[in-house]
């Protein structure tokens, strides 16, 4: 070692006289310059664990800068600096003890240390330990995701270490988190393992189910005797299965299957024939188990093992599960908490899908409720209803063309919104539906028409792709209670916006002068008029108030659906079962309508997940069965709708 390193002050007397050859930091390089040198995946560990575990206030620098690529060594001498590229094809070196600049080379002297992906990994994971201590927050924040990336076992005493002074109480609690579940994983310690895991008893984070799930893996054994509980055949183990491990242990023979005895008589067919037996009579189960039957007493098959002999193999054996994750009290520990959790997440389970119903209801409350004013007080079944919601998105969208602000934009769109599609029903009153009261057949029609003619029309001026309409900053994200259990901003909106347009139709139909019009016309038109009542403009401001609510809806709805022409036929259909199912015309039958839809769409696709039309299918069947016994809703209308 001193005949190299004289060798080394020789050669390096000239342009590295200021580097310091005995630095333990470049010792330590030397002593591992063979494996970091060759840089191999499988090899590299110790070299990193040399310079992660001296002590040396440079092994920091040296891992993070040979990490970053910048580390060469000198090909004839082996000995290391950090380089930079100069001009000329030189390099400007440092030395890894301090990084004082000790001069220039030719490039060609050196050979740079290119650490792959893994590399780069194990000295990312060395490095923690280091960062754990730095006094940058970032920092040790940084080296708390890079566990939670990669844990390893080197990492848990690194947390013991330092998760004591830690000041930040943020980052002291998820130190204490990750040490725990660092213990569940690497302590040798059982009782420090149980303990970590009863720690974490009715915890729903997914990483406390992650840590917990290996522990309580098992295998299938068999014996012929055991102190543990025994499966019982047929119920928590198939005969099958069983015998397949009882041939796997070489305790039974294998059973030739249809495919092993078939194989059997094509090999052994000769002149057409298996053992004297034409080939085609061989056309049965009986007949092809007969015939193999003889090449097993010509030797030349292996015997068949009847389903008799089976059983009695099968139960001269005991079945039983095996914990193979981790010891046996502690798996017995993991899989009580696994139990608690599981427990738990159902719960919450349950919550979050009353709340994804909570909000699906809201969305189609806000999409019926003008449709139930319309239809309702009218009895005019206008099929263009969703393409007033669309025209409402549209503005949405119009609005933040010329409105960067998103929240602004919002505020302006929701009025602009009302009065567009107000406008539009007022207009569609006017020109068509005043002419077709009381024929509900041609009023479907001509309304269905529309809603195709309006469709083109969207089509003709914003193209057939989705067009964006974007919610605030504010809505981004998810309120989210835990793991389970979360909701979006965008759809709690919704959800306090369709409360307000309930308060706002009850204070219109119960505190202004056009509710009370409204309500007389929908009770008794004739008297209404008889009283000075004008029905004839109390439906067309009725008919376009609903139109209005349509098109706030759709500017609700495009926060966080797809914007197009074909967006209010994807809520046509379940805006009448809302209104259907709750009562025609009645705004707490509507409200109830859209609570069941929703209810009832969100648990069918919660028992069919994987086919989301099935579900809508199941939904409507059931409609259909409840309006049998419900005809006239869950709160029916009394007066002309109802007569309707």
């Amino acid at each position: 070692m001193l005949r190299r390193f004289l060798i080394i002050a020789l050669l390096w007397a000239g342009t590295a006289s200021a580097q310091d050859m005995d630095a333990p930091i470049q010792t330590v390089l030397q002593e591992h310059g063979e494996i970091i040198q060759k840089s191999s995946r499988r090899t590299i560990q110790p070299a990193i664990d040399a310079l992660a575990e001296s002590d040396l206030g440079d092994a920091r620098v040296v891992l993070e800068r040979w990490q970053a690529r910048e580390m060469w060594f000198e090909e004839e001498t082996g000995l290391f600096v950090f380089a930079e590229e100069g001009p000329d094809r030189t390099l400007v070196l440092f030395d890894v003890a301090g990084g004082a600049e000790i001069g220039t080379a030719p490039k060609g002297d050196y050979k740079q240390l290119k650490p792959n992906s893994g590399i780069r990994g194990l000295i990312g994971a060395a490095l923690v330990q280091f960062q754990l201590r730095d006094p940058e927050m970032a920092a040790r924040r940084d080296a708390l995701d890079a566990i939670e990336r990669n844990a390893e076992a080197s990492h848990l005493g690194a947390l013991r270490a330092v998760k004591d002074s830690e000041e930040d109480p943020a980052l002291a609690a998820r130190m204490d988190r990750l040490e725990r579940l660092l213990t569940i994983a690497f302590d040798e310690d059982d009782t420090a393992r149980i303990a970590a895991i009863e720690s974490f008893a009715g915890d729903l984070a997914v990483d406390v189910r992650a840590a917990l799930n290996p522990l309580v893996e098992t295998r299938l054994d068999v014996a012929e005797s055991t102190d543990a509980t025994p499966l019982v055949l047929g119920r928590d183990i198939s005969e099958a299965d069983a015998y397949a491990r009882l041939v796997a242990e070489g305790l039974a023979p294998a059973r030739p299957g249809a495919d092993a005895i078939r194989d059997a008589l094509i090999a052994n067919i000769d002149d057409g024939a298996v053992q004297g037996i034409a080939v085609a009579s061989l056309d049965t189960d009986d007949a092809r188990a007969a015939t193999y039957a003889r090449l097993v007493e010509a030797g030349l098959a292996d015997a068949l093992i009847t389903d008799a002999e089976a059983e009695s193999l099968l139960r001269s054996f005991v079945f039983y599960e095996s914990f193979i994750g981790a010891p046996l009290e502690v798996a017995e520990a993991a899989e009580r908490v696994l139990a608690g959790i599981e427990t738990k997440v159902a719960l919450n389970q349950g919550l979050d899908l009353g709340l994804d119903a909570l909000s699906l209801a809201s969305i189609y409350f806000l999409a019926a409720i003008g449709l139930a004013i319309t239809f309702g007080v009218m009895g005019v079944i206008n099929m263009a209803h969703g393409e007033f919601i669309m025209m409402g998105a549209y503005t949405g969208y119009v609005v933040q063309l010329f409105v960067p602000d998103y929240t602004l934009s919002i505020l302006v769109a929701i009025p602009l919104a009302f009065a567009v599609t107000f406008g539009a029903g007022v207009a569609m009153e006017r020109l068509v539906i005043r002419w077709l009261y009381h024929r509900p057949l041609e009023t479907l029609l001509a309304t269905f028409g529309i809603s195709i003619a309006l469709q083109q029309l969207a089509k003709n001026i914003f193209g057939t792709q989705a067009r964006p309409l974007t919610a605030p900053g504010w809505l981004d994200g998810s309120w989210v209670l835990n793991d389970v259990v979360s909701i979006s901003y965008i759809r709690i909106a919704i959800f306090v916006l369709a409360l307000l347009f309930l308060a706002l139709f009850l204070f219109v139909m119960n505190r202004t002068r056009l509710g009370l019009e409204v309500r007389a016309v929908t009770q008794n038109p004739r008297m209404a008029a008889s009283m000075g009542i004008n029905p004839d403009r109390i439906n067309m401001l009725t008919f376009g108030f609903g139109s209005g609510i349509a098109g706030i809806a759709g500017v609700a709805i495009g926060l966080y659906a797809k914007v197009t022409s074909e967006m209010g036929a994807d809520y046509i259909v379940q805006s009448f079962m809302t209104v259907v199912v709750g009562g025609v015309g009645n705004i707490w039958g509507t409200l109830l309508g859209a609570t069941m839809v929703g209810t009832l769409q969100k648990g069918i696709e919660w028992l069919n997940p994987s086919n989301t039309l099935a579900a809508q299918t199941y939904m409507i069947l059931f409609i259909i069965l409840f309006i049998q016994f419900r005809p006239r809703g869950i709160i029916p209308l009394k007066g002309r709708a109802a007569e309707a």
